[in-house]
């Protein structure tokens, strides 16, 4: 029997490992940033697997594998990876040590890649398998690349330099406050490692991972103020050099490794979340002494200044007005039946393009069709494409990355006929505007100072709460300034679990989406996502600081779907003053049938 191209793959891999002296090889999505979204060159998970998802991993064994997902990917993993070759396991119930313990044999010899893994992993892999007499083992080159005939090289398009207009302050002035917090400690530097820290330290963007600006490099910054860039010199131009100036030292990547293996009997700050395990390896097998602290960039970043505040809010407008030509469009042309998920993410593309300002997507847009929309992390693609059906429900979360902001949203709208039959059905409504409910109770908390995001959790749940259903994912996920869609450290979710970031107290200049939703396996999903700004509220009388959330994002919510009955009059009153929003916003930018159709669903429910 013919081997399949992932069966081969497998079977080589093995191979590989066998060459090593290797009895297992653990591959995550990652690279040695520990970032969410990675370069072609670090797709190793897809390559092998055919997984498509952007969080798993896999286990590979001498006589057995196993493909690990959360409950995002439960149908896609199914689709997209061949059971016969991995076991499907789910996170949290199981976990890639756990797994490892049960089935690898006493004295084997696991191999994992050190520029892959963080350390909390690592240390939790190296407890379990030494329980079951088995041992982790770094390895010096991946396997997987050895076995990767065409593995795309990592890139090497020039770092871009973020002008101080959208950046709103000084990389000397960023770098300047990172001095102080180490200087506060008694520390005499740290390594910056994520991507969006580096880019953000030194007002960098880059086009080297897909829907994320960002340029491959790591920065060490010093208690005086100084830093050191390692990034490959082909990335390097004159204006970069003249934007870092004297006190940022440009260095090739590959001499990373030796400056940390430099700090001997100095005092380094590792973020364990954001550094892999290579890093302290490096750092402790030189003598260097790593204390364990969150980057001291990400809740600096997270803040935003007056500037990316400014920015934020005209790139929501920009891109308000092009969810709105879209949404007429849809309304238009969705009800002839002749549309299916990818021409309707196609259309939506390029109305953004048509701004002249679009760098990038977000993310990859979630064009979801009735069941299809039950998948909350659904991606289109040619094999999974459907219509879009007249008298259905259809899902749409995308964003664009422009140079003053990032944006988030997501839109469920009802799919009605040309001739004008077809409703909503009871259960639609109920579930939209519960949902609905659930968003508007979000958008208008008020809060005091020192609040976390799962003490708001609640609130967008409690309309679903009480018809008995829930849905699986977070409320709300920081954004960033033309950065990852995707920041911490700031959460709202459930706080169970581990989750990170529901810890984190909210603090004005945080920017937030606000997403609750509702899914229904096999049949439809609904979701309503806004971003939000967490900004000071003023209360007469208030003892202490309270704080509320200013709605970033204004495009028109789908009334056909709601079901008014449920809305108490101060929800109503929400809408009707959120859509006027939308109307003060949008219409200055809109012109004939677009404008005329953006009135007629901006009017007062």
């Amino acid at each position: 029997m013919l081997m399949n191209t992932h069966e081969a793959r497998l079977d080589a891999l093995r191979k590989e490992l066998k060459g090593r002296g290797l009895d297992g090889f653990v591959v995550p999505i990652s690279d040695e940033h520990m970032s969410e979204y990675v370069g072609a060159y670090a797709q190793r998970l897809a390559w092998l697997t055919g997984f498509g998802g952007s969080a798993g991993t896999a286990a590979v064994l001498t006589d057995k594998a196993a493909i690990f997902i959360d409950g995002r990917y439960t149908l896609q993993v199914r689709e997209q990876v061949d059971g016969r070759l991995y076991e499907y396991q789910s996170v949290p119930a199981t976990s890639v040590a756990a797994w490892l313990a049960d089935n690898a044999a006493p004295g084997a010899k696991i191999g994992f890649d050190p520029w892959l893994h963080g350390k909390p992993w690592v240390d939790a892999a190296n407890r379990a398998l030494r329980a079951k007499g088995a041992a982790l083992e770094p390895v010096e080159g991946n396997p997987i690349d050895a076995i990767w005939a065409d593995r795309p090289a990592p890139s090497l398009a020039p770092a871009e330099v973020h002008p101080l207009e959208h950046a709103g302050k000084s990389s000397e002035a960023k770098r300047s406050e990172v001095a102080e917090w180490l200087a506060a400690r008694g520390l005499d530097a740290a390594v910056v490692s994520a991507l969006d820290g580096v880019a953000w330290l030194l007002n960098l963007r880059g086009t080297d991972v897909e829907r994320t600006p960002v340029t491959l490099s790591f920065v060490l910054a010093h208690a005086d103020g100084t830093a050191e860039l390692f990034i490959a010199e082909e990335k390097v131009t004159p204006e970069l050099r003249a934007h870092l100036g004297n006190a940022v030292t440009v260095r090739p990547r590959e001499d990373f490794v030796p400056a940390l293996k430099s700090l001997a009997g100095r005092k380094v700050a590792v973020d364990p979340e954001r550094s892999v395990q290579a890093v302290f390896a490096a750092l402790e097998g030189a003598g260097a002494k790593v204390v364990e602290l969150t980057d001291p960039t990400v809740l600096a970043k997270a803040i935003k200044n007056r500037q990316e505040q400014a920015g934020h809010r005209a790139a929501q407008a920009r891109d308000g007005a092009a969810i709105a030509r879209f949404l007429h469009w849809l309304a238009t042309e969705a009800p002839k039946g002749g549309e299916t998920e990818l021409s309707a993410a196609a259309k939506l593309m390029s109305l953004r393009e048509e701004t002249g300002l679009l760098r990038d997507l977000s993310f990859d847009t979630i064009s979801a069709a009735g069941p299809n929309a039950a998948s909350p992390h659904y991606r289109v693609s040619e094999e999974s494409n459907r219509r879009i059906e007249p008298g259905s429900i259809y899902l749409v979360d995308s964003g664009g990355q422009y140079l003053d902001g990032t944006t988030d949203i997501t839109r469920t709208v009802w799919i009605g006929r040309e001739d004008g039959s077809g409703e909503p059905s009871a259960e639609h409504k109920d579930r939209f505007t519960r949902v609905l409910k659930g968003h508007i109770a979000l958008a208008t908390a008020v809060f005091p100072r020192g609040t976390v995001g799962s003490q708001l959790d609640t609130l967008a749940r409690h309309a679903l709460w009480q018809a008995g259903v829930d849905y699986a994912h977070g409320t709300g996920h920081g954004v960033g300034s033309f950065l990852s869609v995707h920041e911490g450290p700031q959460r709202i979710a459930k706080a169970q679990g581990g989750q990170a970031g529901t810890g984190q107290e909210l603090l004005p200049g945080m920017i937030l989406s606000n997403e609750p939703g509702y899914y229904k396996p096999g049949d439809f999903g609904i979701r309503t996502e806004n971003l939000i700004l967490v900004e000071p509220r003023a209360i007469p009388g208030a003892e202490g600081d309270y704080f509320g959330f200013e709605t970033l994002t204004f495009a028109p919510i789908d009334r056909t779907l709601v079901d008014c009955a449920l809305l108490t009059q101060g929800e109503v009153n929400w809408w009707n003053a959120y859509h006027a929003k939308v109307a003060e916003v949008l219409l200055p930018q809109l012109e004939g049938e677009v404008r005329a159709w953006v009135e007629a669903a901006c009017a007062p429910l």
